[in-house]
């Protein structure tokens, strides 16, 4: 005996889908909630927290790859990530709150990990430039891999409105951590590629294995 499982309801899956957007858009402001009341703390502590961002190859400071997107160099720093990190943040969140927490996830640790590696023993890196490279990044390759010209034209809308600052924040100068810059950008291209339909029903293949014939 076969027995058939009822597909949710349009109704249903629309609900799903909105609650889904909503919950991501309260994580964005929740994120940049946290931010500004982590540089108030700072600021009437002599930005003393600082000392908790990426110390590369210090293992003691590993922890600090999570730390630093909440820290910021003054409220100036602070403010230029919030513009780019609302807008970003919250064009991602129409793809629902799973979606915009994987990205972040893949953004704090590789472009962590990979300024962790790479940057100057000496420095110290703080502020969520990564994290925000890497939704620019996303949001402009996602379309590529899911050859949908809807996300295409939202990329290419990314890519004239960030692309000069971004491209200027890649180039090594005083004062721009340009290696979390960079590696935030191919966390993003990562993301976007790891995240492509066709990857994800692939693996989702995997996970059931063959289909059994039916009687």
């Amino acid at each position: 005996m076969c027995a058939a499982l009822a597909e949710p309801s349009p109704t249903a899956t629309t609900r799903w889908a909105r609650s889904a957007r909503a919950d991501a858009f309260r994580i964005v402001g929740a994120m940049l909630a946290l931010m500004w009341i982590v540089e108030i703390i700072d600021a009437i502590d002599s930005h003393r927290l600082d000392s908790n961002g990426i110390v590369p190859r210090s293992v003691s400071h590993l922890p600090g790859i999570f730390f630093a997107p909440f820290l910021h160099a003054g409220f100036g720093h602070l403010l230029g990530n919030t513009v780019p990190f609302a807008i970003l943040g919250a064009v991602i969140a129409f793809e629902g709150a799973r979606r915009l927490l994987t990205v972040t996830a893949i953004a704090i640790v590789v472009s962590g990990l990979g300024t962790w590696l790479v940057a100057s023993g000496s420095s110290v890196t703080i502020g969520a430039s990564g994290v925000v490279f890497g939704y620019a990044a996303y949001l402009v390759a996602r379309g590529v891999f899911n050859r949908r010209i809807g996300q295409l034209a939202i990329g290419a809308v990314v890519g004239v409105i960030f692309g000069a600052t971004l491209l200027w924040d890649l180039i090594p100068h005083a004062g721009i951590s340009w290696q979390d810059h960079l590696f935030g950008a191919i966390a993003g291209i990562l993301a976007a590629r790891l995240l492509a339909p066709e990857r994800a029903g692939r693996r989702a293949r995997k996970a059931v294995g063959p289909a059994e014939p039916t009687t």
